[in-house]
Order: C-alpha cells, then structure tokens, then sequence
C-alpha cells in the first residue's frame, strides 16, 4: 500500500494526501514525478522541485506512520463509557398505532425479536437506572454538568405513557451528580392530542415522523388501511397553536425518504407548514428479507441522485446543510483530513499518540448511548439488529451485563475484519459500524461493504476537494456551524 498519493479534483487541481499523517497539500504537476514512490531518478537539487520533494522526504511528509489494526476492546473502556453514558433509550413498548410499510420492525426486515405489543415495566427501568447510578457514582466521569438524555422509542411511546411518567419522576427524585437530564422522544402524532401538556411541562425534545403531504405519508397507515396524515398533522397544528415557544424550541420533524415522496417535497411541506428544516432519510439498508429485496427496491429512493434531480437543488443545499450527503461527506472529510481537529485541550501538547487501531470506524460500547428494549435486552444503539445484544434484565430484574464478556464478544466481530482493514486504504477515514455488516455473527467470513483500495479512497479525496473547490463557502460554513 502507498502511504502518499496524488489525485485530481474536478478542476484539474492536484492534490497530495497522505492517508496516515493525514497530511493533504496542494501540488504542482512538476513535483509528482519528484513525490511519486517509484521514481528513482536523480534528485537534480538545482532543480526548485526536486529541492522542494527532498525537503518534504527528509521532514517526514510523506512517510506512513506504520498503523496496525490489532487493537482491542477492553472491560474498563467499557465501563469508562457507561460511566459517561450520554444517553439511555427504553424502548417503551413494541406495540404501534400504525402500520408503516417500510417499517424497520414491519413484514420488509428480519432483524428483531417478535412483536407481541408488550409493554416496560417500571421495575425493569428502575433496575437498569440503579445500575447505571451505582456506576456513574463510583467511576471516573471525564465531564461535569454532562447532559444525560433519558429518550423512550417504540412501537409508539406514547402507547405506554404511565411508564414514561413513573420513569421521570423516579429521574427527579434521584441526585445524580455531574448530569444534567433532558428527555426526548421520537413519535407519531397519532396521541399527541393526550399527552401534550405534559409533554411540554418537561420540555421534551421531540421529532415527530412525517412523511410529507397526505400522497408523501401514504405509506404510514392505520391498522384499517387509512392514511394516517390527517390526525397527525391536526394534533401537530394544535401542539403549536397551544404551545408555541415549546414548538419553536423542541419540536423537531424526520421523514422517511421513498417512491412516493421527494427530499424537495418533504422539504417544502414541513418547512412551508411549521416553518421548521426536517431531517431526510434513506430506508435502511440492512437486514432486509429475501425475499422481500424486490419490493424494497421498488419503495427505496437514493437520496443523492433525488436531491441532484431537483430544480431547487441550491436552495435545498443552502436549506438543508447538514442533511444533505455532499455536505456532511465534506465535514466528515474536513475533520478527519485537515490536521487541525483536536479532541481536548490535552492533544495541543502533543501528547504520545497509539499507532494500533480498533478495526472499523464504529463505536466503543455505550460511548453514544444504551438501548433497553421491551424484552429486556440491552443493545449497544437502537438502530442495530436486535441478535446483537450485549446484555439483559432478567425475570427477577437483576442485570445480566459483562463489561468483560462484551469486549470479549467485540474483540471477536473485529477479528474478523482485521486483515480487510490492514490494507484499505479508507481504514484511517472509516465510518462504518460493524454492525451494518450482513451477518457478522455467522461462523463464515465477512466482507466489509465499505472496504476501498486505491482508487476508490483517490475518487473519495477528489470528490469532496472537488465540493469544496466548487463551493468555497462551504468549509468556513462547516468550520463555524459544525467543527467550532
């Protein structure tokens, strides 16, 4: 593998990276012959160029640092981040008022345990709070005053709305130090109407699923078949008629992106109807049936090529920022290329840096949140298939979680994608979660969908150089708004 290449953006700039310092500098085309690895002319030090090459050579530009992915996950990086859990989700019940056909636990996937309309009980909430306080209690915190989020997912939360008022009111009466608690909630609408004072009485962050217009939400249906716009949007309107700096403040909206909707008209409805930006996705990807692959791609809309096709695409780039692949690809690049991100005031010191990396770009456990589900597992994040569990509550409601036996298990999906990440040359810029990688529990070997050689990391570099060449507002905007 190279460790220092050249590309070409769409602008016909050179560009020289180098993929492990991480260094990335403009280039004149009379100094590639001088950089590339197999020349081996003479150095002609009368020569500016063949000066400048010896110069960056000799001062380590162009060396690699020599990275090895044989790192491992131990129990104390475990528990280090339960000790700063940022976020603890219950899944409140898996009982739902609609029946959306694209649905992540609907007939299209495979990848959860069996819907019985079940609902948390208090007592297992109670438990796993306890654990968690006796940790945060006894370790280490790297933060104080931390905010903790206290989130309840379905099914539809607000279902089990008596679980979600015992939940915050054993919250308040605990004194849980160095935290401060906000709770969130994604939901359909659909009872909004109900519990709406309350809500707004604890300040809830809540995101509110909605398609679009009545066609864009055709997929999200009722039990009977209906389409389930109309009650939504009603309780929305009265969510901001009778609590508008509520609304303003922590009302928030997503939407599902599909063959029947479009990011431009997701956009226009919600921003135009509640003056708010949504946020887009994509179906998921993973863990579709067999066979129901057919249908899924009759229902998917690629998001990039959608929003390209748009006659407001500018306006929606301008709008949507973030939420728009282009510019979060840019600041995902920016970060992890520009040479100038430090993680604490620590790193400005120059502190000794490890060489040996955990494979994959995914989380250590628990470092972004906890999931408990219905059935008493207990999930790294709610978005991953639910055959990955790390832990659970059991009958009795003690807890059954290894920090020992969860890095084991980790250490064991790395293993398998070790001798991949050793020779791709994405693996310093990674930002897959192995978890999205098809059958990673199967004793077969797996392949990383995310693995790149040379060329394919050469047109990733040139693609965002080339985003940022074309839009030059666009890293001091992602600078500012993002990275400060």
């Amino acid at each position: 593998m190279e460790d220092t290449f050249s590309c070409t953006t769409s602008g016909r700039n050179i560009y020289t990276i180098n993929r492990e310092k991480k260094h990335l500098f403009l280039t004149h085309p009379s100094l590639i012959p001088h950089l590339h690895p197999k020349y081996t002319g003479q150095v002609d030090t009368a020569d500016y160029y063949a000066r400048k090459a010896s110069y960056l050579k000799e001062h380590g530009y162009l060396d690699g640092l020599g990275h090895q992915y044989d790192g491992v996950i131990t129990a104390d990086m475990v528990k280090e981040e339960l000790a700063n859990l940022k976020q603890l989700v219950f899944e409140v019940t898996d009982a739902c008022n609609l029946r959306c056909k694209y649905c992540g636990y609907g007939e299209l996937y495979s990848d959860f345990d069996e819907r019985r309309k079940k609902m948390m009980g208090f007592e297992s909430a109670k438990r796993i709070i306890d654990f968690l306080q006796e940790i945060w209690a006894e370790s280490r915190q790297r933060f104080t005053n931390k905010v903790l989020f206290i989130s309840f997912y379905g099914g539809e939360p607000l279902m089990n709305m008596p679980f979600i008022r015992q939940v915050v009111d054993y919250i308040e009466s605990l004194d849980i130090k160095n935290r401060k608690i906000q709770y969130s909630m994604t939901t359909n609408a659909m009872l909004l109407d109900r519990c709406m004072d309350y809500l707004a009485e604890k300040k809830f962050n809540l995101l509110i699923s909605l398609d679009g217009n009545e066609w864009n939400n055709s997929y999200r249906v009722t039990p009977g078949g209906e389409n389930s716009f109309r009650k939504n949007v009603a309780h929305v309107d009265l969510l901001r008629e009778k609590y508008p700096e509520y609304f303003d403040t922590y009302v928030n909206f997503n939407a599902v992106l599909h063959n029947r909707n479009t990011v431009d008209e997701i956009f226009h409805f919600i921003k135009d109807r509640y003056g708010k930006k949504p946020h887009v996705a994509p179906l998921n990807t993973t863990g579709i049936r067999e066979d129901k692959k057919e249908e899924f791609e009759k229902m998917y809309r690629n998001k990039v090529a959608d929003l390209e096709q748009s006659e407001d695409y500018e306006v929606l780039v301008d709008e949507m920022f973030m939420d728009v692949p282009a510019y979060s690809e840019a600041c995902i690049f920016i970060h992890q290329y520009n040479g100038n991100v430090y993680q604490s005031y620590n790193d400005l010191f120059g502190k000794q840096i490890s060489h040996n990396f955990i494979p994959t770009g995914g989380c250590i456990p628990f470092a972004r949140k906890m999931f408990v589900t219905v059935n008493g597992k207990i999930l790294a994040c709610e978005r991953i298939g639910q055959q990955y569990g790390l832990g659970t509550i059991e009958a009795d409601h003690s807890i059954r979680l290894s920090c020992e036996e969860i890095a084991r298990l980790y250490n064991q999906y790395y293993d398998k994608l070790r001798a991949q990440c050793r020779v791709c040359y994405r693996s310093q810029s990674c930002t897959r979660c192995i978890f999205t990688i098809d059958r990673l529990y199967a004793l077969e070997k797996v392949r990383c969908p995310s693995f790149e050689g040379k060329e394919a990391f050469a047109a990733y570099v040139s693609r965002n150089l080339s985003f940022l060449e074309e839009h030059p507002k666009a890293y001091e905007r992602i600078m500012e708004v993002v990275l400060a």
